[in-house]
């Protein structure tokens, strides 16, 4: 072993592993270089909802598709899941989780949507109305 692998994990037949961290791969090979999503158009923060297509045909087919992909869509396949959440699932940071979405909805095999607003609370006047109302009982 040379002076400058020294303390460095080594698994024979591999230099892409590390004992404690397991499988070395960077981002940008998960992601082909690529750092925003297709050109979908679709917001893809934290709160968005990714949620599996049922009309998707199998992954298997799709050899573009890497385990990356496999395991968002494994994660979408019983409930609807954030980006967040699905960064959480895997393991994958954010920015990645977000290009292997826009991957996955550019072939239809999910969708992504924005949760509901929450209710808008009621105008100040409405309230002092209700207030006095119940005074009045």
């Amino acid at each position: 072993m040379t002076e400058h692998m020294k303390g460095a994990p080594h698994q024979p037949g591999s230099q892409w592993y590390d004992g404690e961290a397991g499988p070395l791969v960077r981002p940008y090979a998960m992601t082909g270089g690529r750092t925003r999503p297709g050109p979908t158009g679709v917001p893809l923060d934290l709160i968005a909802l990714v949620t599996l297509d049922p009309a998707a045909s199998g992954m298997d087919d799709d050899p573009s598709l890497g385990p990356e992909h496999r395991a968002l869509t494994d994660l979408c396949r019983a409930e609807t899941q954030s980006v967040a959440e699905l960064a959480a699932g895997t393991g994958l940071p954010v920015g990645v989780v977000r290009v292997l979405i826009g991957d996955l909805l550019e072939r239809g095999r999910v969708t992504v949507s924005r949760p509901i607003p929450p209710a808008r609370l009621p105008d100040e006047r409405i309230l002092r109305e209700v207030i006095e109302g119940l005074r009045a009982l």
